[in-house]
């Protein structure tokens, strides 16, 4: 729908995917308006439980990547959901 080629489109994709991850492993957010937010979660420590053996497991601490929908496209999805019930 944009009217370019198909490699400057992937190009422009590939730059706004290299924006975020960069942005991420900074530790800030992205916000794309009307679309929504990716931002880093932090998952503390836990314990775990290996589901073979049962034996107890030690999880470490990790970052995550989340994503938060906007507003726009909550409503949107939620109108195709109320639509086909």
């Amino acid at each position: 729908n944009a009217d370019i080629s198909k490699a400057a489109a992937t190009r422009a994709l590939d730059s706004t995917i290299t924006a975020i991850r960069t942005t991420l492993k900074k530790g800030g957010t992205v916000s794309l308006v009307g679309f929504g937010s990716f931002a880093v979660t932090k998952r503390p420590a836990r314990k775990g439980r290996n589901p073979r053996t049962g034996s107890a497991v030690d999880v470490a601490a990790k970052k995550s990547p989340a994503f938060k929908p906007g507003k726009d496209i909550r409503n949107r999805l939620n109108a195709i959901a109320t639509s086909l019930t």
